[in-house]
């Protein structure tokens, strides 16, 4: 796979990923309102929903989403805008999609913060050095 194919199927991953999440938090919250026979409307607000509701393990991943990838989805639009996809960056792409998908699996699990934390900053460190590079690469052109 060439590497533009890479950074899109990547970037697509983390896309998926996150409407995965987005419907297992659907599932699980329209589930706990049913059965704890709460009004939607009582759960307008996030302080609401905190209050009312016990498991917000997805609905805090969907949130962090759209948190960190944001920047990865920029940078791949930039990299894909430009032209310049270097073959590390895909590499790169891929890892960040990897994080992704543990970290999700952390959070919507068994949730130990230490692990889910140690994924993140991998995830964050990876993204980081994923800019660091795009710049100076493409700067040095």
């Amino acid at each position: 796979m060439n590497p533009f194919s890479s950074l899109v199927t990547a970037a697509s991953v983390v896309a998926l990923l996150t409407f995965a999440v987005g419907i297992r938090m659907y599932l699980l919250r329209v589930r706990e309102m049913k059965a704890n026979r709460i009004h939607p409307q009582s759960v307008a607000l996030s302080a609401q929903r905190a209050e009312r509701l016990k498991d917000t393990r997805a609905a805090d991943n969907y949130n962090h989403l759209f948190e960190l990838p944001v920047l990865f989805y920029a940078l791949v639009a930039i990299a894909l805008a430009t032209g310049h996809v270097p073959a590390w960056l895909a590499v790169g792409a891929w890892a960040f999609a990897v994080l992704r998908i543990v970290h999700s699996a952390i959070q919507c699990t068994y949730n130990k913060v230490m692990h889910r934390f140690a994924v993140f900053i991998l995830g964050f460190l990876v993204l980081m050095m994923m800019w660091i590079g795009f710049i100076a690469t493409y700067l040095a052109r």
